[in-house]
């Protein structure tokens, strides 16, 4: 079997699909990519078993057939190439492969293509197509809060509900929660599965800024995501997902409204005196002024900074842990925020002031923190 391919197209290709592979396997045949040839196109496979992800690419070949080649050799081997055609020749008997370039020759031992997981259809399933540059956008606005508790599974992804009227994806680790909404897309039918960190994280990379479609396909065990010459295929987490608008708290009289970016840098410079186990930030507002404080008590460090703010509401004081709430900050895409609160010992909800575009909806909770007197 021969082929001929550039080498920039192939690298970027098995790029993606490298972001499946795992550094250790137990089974050493995923330490490989299956090349599968028909039809003068090259499909390249990763598995960790859990997740598959498939990708395409045209070559140049009158051949067709499979092979199992190394992927870190073959990834380490492309990166130092410029742009050129490479020559692949695979002795189909021995799994032996020569790679010729312009420079040279390289000779590494492939696998037997037939032991690589094999992918199967999922059966009864239901389907949804959405632009790619919004499942990137709701990928990236939640997977910051999922958890990484492996005792509670069910919190370590992200949680997708899909409704006639709208799309909804939460995620939580108990400390904070963020809901993203979007009312511009809809589902035929109501539906909810819970889709695991990594391949969430390769589908952000995949998708930001794709105006393509991405077809979701997905049954009570698995969801696959088909967008051009791609496809990423995993198993769901098995549970069911905490009542998460239980937690959201309905009354919130008092709202702070303050621009994004003063905030964020006052909460960073001023947490840099804080305990380093709390991370314990105190918001005292009163009227029109938000004063914002931290102290050390084991190393006597202490700060304290005060902004202009528009703020509606009683007089409070309340504490919070100062990585969470510039985690939440910068994830925003608004000038000004909006922090809701009711009572010291009740949820914040921050949201922004404007949203980023129209049909986009985004919620954001953090949990209090007991304030030392």
């Amino acid at each position: 079997m021969k082929f001929i391919v550039s080498s920039t197209a192939l690298l970027k290709e098995l790029q993606l699909a490298g972001s499946v592979l795992n550094n250790s396997n137990t089974l050493p045949i995923l330490d490989n990519f299956l090349f599968e040839i028909k039809d003068k196109s090259l499909s390249i496979s990763a598995s960790d078993i859990e997740t598959i992800l498939t990708t395409s690419l045209e070559i140049e070949s009158k051949e067709e057939g499979a092979i199992a080649v190394p992927a870190r050799l073959l990834l380490d081997t492309l990166k130092t190439f410029a742009d050129q055609p490479l020559t692949f020749s695979v002795d189909e008997k021995t799994f032996a492969i020569e790679i010729s370039s312009a420079e040279g020759r390289y000779s590494l031992n492939g696998q037997n293509p037939n032991d690589f997981p094999k992918t199967t259809d999922i059966e009864d399933a239901a389907n949804v197509k959405l632009k790619g540059d919004i499942l990137a956008e709701a990928f990236g606005k939640t997977l910051f809060a999922t958890s990484s508790d492996e005792l509670r599974p069910v919190m370590t992804g992200i949680f997708c509900q899909l409704d006639p009227n709208d799309i909804t994806f939460v995620s939580t680790d108990a400390h904070k929660l963020v809901r993203y909404k979007r009312t511009d897309v809809s589902c035929s039918e109501t539906a909810a599965f819970i889709l695991p960190k990594k391949p969430v994280t390769i589908l952000k990379n995949a998708l930001s800024g794709s105006e393509e479609e991405c077809t979701i396909t997905f049954n009570k065990k698995n969801a696959s995501f088909t967008f051009g010459k791609r496809k990423l295929t995993c198993l769901l987490i098995d549970g069911a997902y905490p009542n998460y608008e239980a937690v959201i708290p309905k009354e919130n009289p008092n709202k702070l409204t303050i621009e994004r970016g003063t905030f964020q840098n006052s909460i960073k410079r001023v947490s840099i005196f804080a305990n380093k186990t709390t991370h314990q930030v105190r918001l005292k507002l009163a009227g029109s002024e938000l004063a914002i404080s931290a102290e050390d008590l084991d190393f006597s460090n202490k700060a304290n900074e005060r902004l202009t703010c528009n703020y509606a509401g009683d007089d409070m004081e309340i504490g919070f842990n100062s990585r969470f709430l510039s985690e939440m900050l910068s994830n925003i895409d608004s000038n000004n925020i909006v922090f809701s609160m009711s009572a010291p010992n009740r949820a914040g909800i921050i949201t922004p002031e404007t949203p980023r575009q129209e049909g986009e909806d985004v919620l954001m909770l953090v949990m209090p923190v007991m304030l030392n007197n």
